[in-house]
């Protein structure tokens, strides 16, 4: 059974806007007190936050869909829609976030770290937040905007010191459990160790952490063996140790051998060539290994390596390349730079900046940009005062004259969005829409019908107990 998942597909999507609500305030003798719908809510977020205690992505392996709850609609009284919950996913300390193409869009390393991997959609305004003074009784709302998500890869490399690498039952795992208290499954036949080992070491006032690397092989760079799945763990780590078997019962093997097979796979693999180099010659309890290792340490030393003589069952040599192990960590502690304090950028727009472009293409003039495509989303083109407010919004923010100056004419197909998801209209820059019905835009004609009597001098009443007041909180432009 699976147990250890470092790589997965996720499947994320955010929560729903709520629809505003389009409501007209009724009480007796007043069956036209104004707009009183409320704002839909918010749609939950999808955050992934970095989690000590996970040190697995098999989660979400079994489970690679996941969605936050979506905002309430709006209602009427001026009673808002409730936001939707956040959705919290826990993920290992170096967690990798990529999108479908392979960019990265996270490197998540450190406790607490978080990364919105779907961010909810606004709530949709209510019709009381659309009045004003020259709209008093908007006859709509705005809809909902739709949550963000997608597919995204979450890689795990291990965070360690330390990673010991070599052949299969050169005895990486028996070192690791001497040495810390990790208690990895320990065998003497190959790729006993199917998962990375991790463990904490103390040498002084040093401490570090340590990591095994499964089993690398000929070829693993390659995708042979196990080795290509785990070589992403070693990325991390700021020193390499060659871990060698001096004892091994392979007649075609040997350490140098051994070594420069593992260094071609970790050159193969890339980005490693800078990370300093230390060599363990295990298993020197053993006669032959005794001999050997006292053969082939010269030659290892004229290469430039450090060299250790251990014995991880004898526990002989242990304490010597621990203390080494974290000189080297300091040292390469040390040397990488200090993270800078969080700066604050200001990006301010140029002077010229309209918040959209407009191009032709195959004779459809398509308009991009932030604010009219959320417009769009927000509108229910089913309402002729809505499509009316969206014409207004267009107008107000400079569209329809850049179409004019981009050469456009009445009956011209103008498209806003992307390719897949675009509204298109042909447009018709003397007629407002929804205006041939309306009059002026967001006017209710119902408001000036004259009243009875008798609620003329109820109104009147109790405007001078508790006097209204215009009020124009809310500007969409």
């Amino acid at each position: 059974m699976t147990t250890f998942v470092d790589r997965v597909e996720l499947h994320v999507a955010a929560g729903n806007g709520g629809h505003g609500c389009a409501s007209v305030h009724r009480e007796k003798f007043k069956p036209l007190g104004g707009p009183d719908g409320g704002n839909g809510g918010r749609g939950g977020d999808v955050t992934l936050v970095v989690d000590q205690s996970v040190t697995t992505l098999l989660d979400y392996h079994h489970s690679p869909h996941r969605k936050a709850t979506n905002g309430q609609p709006g209602a009427g009284d001026n009673r808002s829609g409730k936001d939707g919950q956040d959705l919290i996913l826990p993920v290992p300390d170096g967690t990798v976030v990529y999108d479908k193409d392979g960019n990265v869009l996270a490197d998540m390393v450190g406790h607490g770290t978080t990364f919105v991997a779907g961010e909810g959609g606004r709530g949709g305004l209510g019709n009381a937040a659309l009045a004003s003074a020259r709209r008093k009784a908007p006859g709509f709302a705005l809809l909902g905007e739709p949550g963000k998500g997608g597919d995204i890869v979450l890689e795990l490399k291990t965070v360690a010191d330390v990673a010991l690498v070599g052949y299969p039952s050169a005895g990486k795992s028996s070192l690791i459990s001497v040495l810390s208290a990790a208690k990895p499954k320990i065998a003497d036949y190959p790729f006993t160790t199917l998962v990375p080992n991790l463990g904490v070491v103390t040498a002084g006032s040093t401490v570090y952490t340590i990591a095994d690397v499964p089993g690398l092989i000929p070829g693993a760079s390659q995708g042979r063996g196990l080795g290509l799945e785990f070589l992403r763990h070693v990325e991390r780590c700021s020193v390499l140790v060659h871990v060698l078997d001096t004892a091994t019962l392979e007649s075609d093997r040997d350490p140098l051998t051994d070594l420069d097979v593992i260094e071609e796979e970790l050159a193969q693999y890339g980005g490693l060539g800078d990370r300093p180099r230390v060599v363990v010659l295990n298993k020197i309890d053993i006669p032959d290994g005794k001999d050997l290792a006292d053969m082939i340490r010269p030659d290892l030393e004229a290469r430039g390596y450090r060299v250790f003589e251990v014995s991880a069952v004898a526990h002989l040599g242990l304490k010597e390349l621990s203390f080494a192990l974290a000189e080297v960590v300091s040292k390469a502690r040390a040397a990488k730079p200090k993270e800078e304090s969080t700066r604050v950028v200001i990006r301010p727009k140029a002077v010229d900046d309209a918040g959209f472009t407009i191009t032709e293409e195959d004779g459809v003039y398509r308009v991009r940009g932030e604010k009219p495509e959320r417009w769009v989303r927000q509108t229910d083109f089913n309402n002729d005062e809505a499509v009316g407010y969206l014409a207004d919004r267009l107008n107000r923010l400079g569209v329809e004259d850049r179409l004019m100056k981009a050469g456009a004419r009445a009956g011209d197909a103008v498209a806003i969005g992307a390719e897949d998801n675009a509204v298109v209209f042909d447009w018709e820059p003397t007629v407002m829409a929804g205006a041939e019905m309306l009059g002026r835009r967001g006017e209710d004609h119902r408001l000036d019908a004259p009243r009875p009597a008798a609620t003329r001098r109820k109104d009147r009443d109790a405007q001078r107990d508790d006097p209204q007041r215009e009020y124009d909180e809310f500007n969409p432009f």
